[in-house]
């Protein structure tokens, strides 16, 4: 309940019985939030205090980070957003906000840490910078300490406590003169005014005040670790640094330095480790606990206790020895023995000798005192350092094989570049060549990729190789579909949700039995060059199909190709150098598209045969041989220097692709040795998705400070972005993503879900799409029959009236369908609608029409994906032209930011990733296995080869419960593992 302004206070029904209203308790709104993310190519974990200034402000705030994230995390949310951004985003919320970088210098989680920080406050908080007016020291840290840095001086040093338990409340405190309000107390941080200093811990108790690793018994000063070149000298694993290394590091003032102005501050420990410090008990134990019980009820409250009763009254309660030790802990005559990797230290205040004569050889409770040992620290042994893998070389010039292919004036070179021999960077330095040494103009230059990414990709490095977007301009880049919907114009194009609602109409008035996706996918094989016999389609259906296409004067997907393989292109200079890229899954339709394109200029391809994966859409891996049959002078030119994967991801991969035809094949590696290839069986799909989950958790230093500590660090620290899981299928994923959310892990799904063709999404899409384009009669059909369940003949006279009028806010219109009620309440909707659809993002229209029509998984999917789209009509180029890598859904949440992502095999190609999982590697679904359809293995074979080679560093392997075939033909230095036990089903009981 509010007890002033921004202050509260908890309902009397939720006091203790003897604590009067005006003693209770007062508190202000705060938070702690963990960022985990990637900055300047490194993984950045940064804790950050939030205080606020009301209960709505709490509410608001939580709104806009629960659309990021998981913000109900015990203890401290989990984001793997940008420190700075989520300082933007408090600010943009609540001005009034208040934020503070917490314990700055703590090595897993903090500003300054020494694993994952930063070296200044600009270079987290970058232009925000100024926004940030205090930082929490820490308890392994104390303002002496921080006075070592000069850029610290113009912030306030404030000091709280992490409340994991009561008995933990206040062992850090602000000394604050200051009315109980939430502005008096921010400005008191901001200015300075009333700011009286802090209570410290001693730094030494700290956990991380001192380098070492716990479970070799080691502790060193930072001078000790510079000495043994920061490794542990009992195991030669890399060191915990600890706080006063890091403070060393970056401090710019010798030690004892006191700024001008500087905040007193006083050094205290909890009573309980006082009395146990005081007497040689335990802290934990039941004696002194009750002889604390017993101090407060005397002599008031804890800090009153240590800091203002007199000692003789603390004697006379106590006894000498307690009375003595707070004397020397007021004094500061404590001997301290440091804490290190997340042990905490001790502080003694009297020898077992003094404890024996201040009490006269009698304990406190009339027992003989137990005489305590100091820990003993382990001799140090110089252990030399293990030699450091030398970084991945990253050469600046091309070499040989790279340069003949960028400088081949043949007029036919096919390039066969292996994964990671630099086929983008090849094709990018082939067209800046082209246009810088051979002086071609960027309007002759066509280049053609398989996905809209890559080829933003390809055009973002030419920008920036060329100078700059005007350079680039005038080129042709793009894939074929869209090169092909540039050459034919204005022409209606449908989405992949229309074309099923036709497929579906067409099943329903021929009365044939199947599903519409079914038919859709035998139609696309026929237009990209299947046979139908191949296909097994009805010729009636194809025809039928064709014919509503042609009624509603659209096209679909597919026919893209086959009407810009009609189209005359004799004499348009963009095809003089026509450049292909992934020429390996190009299908006879693209095969023709090229060699139209090509036939009066240069052509220019390249791509792997051994990474072609798309047979199901007609691609033949032959078509490199099909190339050189056709141009017998054609220029061949071999990439084989791997400059992607470490030695034994490359191996593995060889070893699998060379039972292939064509025998062994040649790859040499560049990159470091990195860990060990590991293949992991599980019991079942679920203890494979927890197994996964649990591992990222462990290769993201976890995602705490208890889990990041008990890993310690023999192994690289990953971002979230760093880690991919490949499956074969959608489906797949579904579990890894529930496991995943449920660690509170943020990822990303790529490739296009079957809640695209959910009706309530098809019907959505189809309906705000009607409203851009009224005169789209695929979409205006969509929208009425799955949403009103509308007749034929009045989507038919809406569509009459739409394209007759062109606009759905006029009075005729309107006029026009009075008395027919489906479509008056589509007007209705329309009216509605019409103004957001041209205002409002795309992820704010879904969310809005869940609000109004309710939701479903498949709408919020929708949602999720929506998000990365900032128009209505940048979502629906992404549905109708996107590739499998084209379209991205944050899972569960809005938006995210350094997330793992998931994916299809499929979707995969073309990336790569720091490390990888290829999960669901059982019999059935690698090869996948479908009725009616035999797989192929050789390409089967090929795709789990495009997932092995997407990891540039680790690779990891798992299978629930039986293994691919592909996996016996893994090399013998792949480790084996199990995890996971078959869960046994149980009789649901009701009670």
């Amino acid at each position: 309940m509010p007890a002033g302004e921004g202050v509260y206070t908890l309902r009397q029904d939720l006091r203790l019985p003897d604590v009067a209203p005006g003693e209770a308790p007062r508190f202000v709104i705060t938070g702690e939030i963990s960022c985990i993310y990637k900055r300047h190519g490194r993984t950045r974990k940064v804790h950050n205090l939030i205080l606020l200034p009301s209960l709505e402000a709490a509410d608001e705030l939580s709104a806009r980070l629960e659309a990021i994230g998981n913000i109900h995390s015990d203890g401290r949310p989990i984001l793997g957003l940008d420190s700075r951004d989520l300082l933007e985003l408090t600010l943009d919320t609540c001005p009034d906000a208040e934020f503070i970088p917490a314990h700055i210098w703590t090595p897993h989680f903090a500003l300054f840490g020494a694993f994952s920080g930063f070296d200044t406050m600009e270079e987290c908080f970058g232009d925000l910078t100024g926004h940030i007016h205090a930082v929490e020291t820490g308890l392994s840290s104390d303002p002496p300490m921080n006075w070592r840095v000069s850029a610290l001086d113009g912030l306030t040093l404030v000091s709280h406590s992490d409340a994991h338990s009561p008995s933990k409340l206040g062992r850090e405190a602000d000394l604050l003169d200051t009315g109980l309000t939430y502005p008096e107390l921010v400005r008191a941080i901001r200015t300075g005014e009333g700011f009286q200093g802090t209570v410290e811990f001693f730094p030494e108790e700290g956990k991380y005040h001192l380098d070492g690793h716990r479970n070799c018994g080691v502790c060193l000063t930072p001078a000790e670790t510079a000495a043994l070149g920061g490794v542990c000298p009992v195991c030669g694993k890399k060191l915990t640094i600890g706080v006063e290394h890091r403070v060393e590091a970056l401090a710019d003032r010798p030690a004892g330095f006191r700024p001008e102005g500087a905040k007193p501050f006083e050094s205290l420990a909890p009573l309980p480790e006082v009395i146990a410090a005081s007497t040689g008990v335990s802290a934990a134990g039941k004696n002194t606990q009750a002889l604390y019980e017993q101090m407060l009820h005397a002599l008031g409250p804890e800090f009153s206790i240590l800091r203002e009763v007199p000692v003789e009254d603390i004697a006379h309660t106590a006894g000498p020895c307690v009375a003595e030790g707070i004397r020397r802990l007021r004094a500061g005559q404590v001997e301290r023995r440091a804490g290190f990797d997340g042990e905490y230290g001790v502080i003694s205040l009297l020898t077992p000798g003094e404890i024996a004569r201040f009490s006269g050889q009698i304990s406190l409770f009339g027992l003989d005192l137990p005489v305590r040992k100091s820990k003993p620290r382990r001799e140090l042994q110089h252990v030399l350092a293990p030699e450091a893998a030398p970084a991945a070389p990253q050469p600046e010039a091309l070499n040989p094989p790279q340069l003949e292919a960028v400088t081949s004036t043949a007029p036919v070179t096919a390039v066969t570049a292996g994964p990671g021999t630099g086929k983008t960077r090849t094709l990018v330095a082939r067209i800046a060549w082209l246009v810088e040494e051979r002086g071609v103009r960027p309007g002759e230059i066509t280049a053609v990729t398989f996905t809209n990414q890559a080829a933003a990709e390809m055009r973002a490095r030419l920008e920036q190789r060329l100078g700059g977007k005007r350079a680039v301009a005038a080129m042709t880049i793009g894939t074929f579909h869209a090169i092909c919907l540039k050459l034919l114009g204005d022409v209606r194009l449908i989405s992949p949700g229309e074309a099923l609602t036709i497929a579906e109409q067409v099943l329903r008035e021929s009365g044939r039995k199947g599903g519409g996706k079914t038919l859709l996918q035998a139609v696309s094989r026929v237009k990209n060059g299947v046979s139908p016999e191949d296909t097994g389609l009805d010729a009636e259906l194809y025809d039928a199909y064709q014919a509503r296409l042609r009624d509603l004067g659209a096209l679909d997907f597919d026919d893209l190709l086959t009407e810009g393989l009609k189209r005359d292109v004799t004499g348009l200079r963009c095809f003089r150098h026509v450049l292909v890229d992934e020429f390996q899954d190009i299908n006879d339709i693209q095969y023709q598209l090229v060699r139209s394109w090509s036939r009066s200029g240069e052509l220019f391809v390249i791509g792997d045969p051994d990474q072609s994966i798309y047979g199901f859409r007609g691609a033949d891996c032959r078509c490199f041989q099909r190339l050189q049959e056709e141009h017998p002078g054609v220029k061949e030119i071999h990439l084989t220097e791997n400059y992607r994967s470490a030695p034994a991801i490359l191996d593995t991969a060889l070893a699998v692709i060379g039972h292939n035809p064509g025998g062994g094949r040649i790859l040499t590696p560049h990159c470091p040795a990195g860990p060990a290839v590991r293949l992991v069986q599980a019991a079942d799909s679920f203890s494979e998705a927890v197994f996964i989950a649990k591992e990222i958790g462990r290769m993201t230093g976890g995602v705490d400070m208890l889990e990041a500590q008990a890993l310690g660090h023999e192994r690289t620290v990953r971002a979230f972005s760093d880690i991919a899981v490949l499956c074969r299928t959608h489906r797949q994923l579904e579990l890894v993503e529930k496991c995943l959310r449920h660690d509170d892990i943020p990822c990303l799904v790529t490739g296009r879900e079957d809640f695209l063709d959910d009706p309530a999404v098809r019907g959505a899409l189809g309906f705000l799409r009607s409203l851009v384009v009224p005169a789209d009669n695929a979409a205006l059909e969509s929208a009425l029959r799955l949403l009103w369940n509308c007749p034929a003949d009045l989507i038919q006279k809406a569509q009459t009236l739409c394209q007759k009028m062109g606009t759905l806010d006029s009075a005729a219109l309107q006029e026009a369908v009075r008395g027919h009620g489906i479509l008056e309440n589509w007007l209705d909707r329309a009216e509605v609608w019409l103004p957001l659809v041209q205002t409002e993002t795309p992820r704010k229209l879904v969310e809005q029409w869940e609000e109004q029509y309710g939701t479903s998984p498949a709408l919020e999917r929708l949602r999720n994906t929506a998000v990365f789209h900032e128009d209505f009509d940048s979502l629906w180029d992404a549905l109708v032209l996107g590739q499998e890598a084209d379209l991205r859904r944050a899972s569960g949440k809005h938006w995210a930011s350094g997330a793992v992502r998931l994916m299809t095999l499929h979707g995969a190609k073309g990336l790569e990733f720091p490390a990888v999982f290829l999960a669901g590697l059982s019999a059935g679904a690698m090869p996948l296995e479908s009725p009616g359809r035999p797989a192929d293995a050789e390409e089967e074979r090929r795709l789990f080869f495009v997932g092995l080679t997407r990891a540039r560093e680790e690779l990891i392997l798992t299978a629930a419960p039986e293994f691919s075939p592909f996996l016996r033909e893994l090399p013998e230095p792949v480790v084996r593992e199990t995890t996971g036990r078959r869960r046994v089903a149980e009789q649901l009981r009701l009670f």
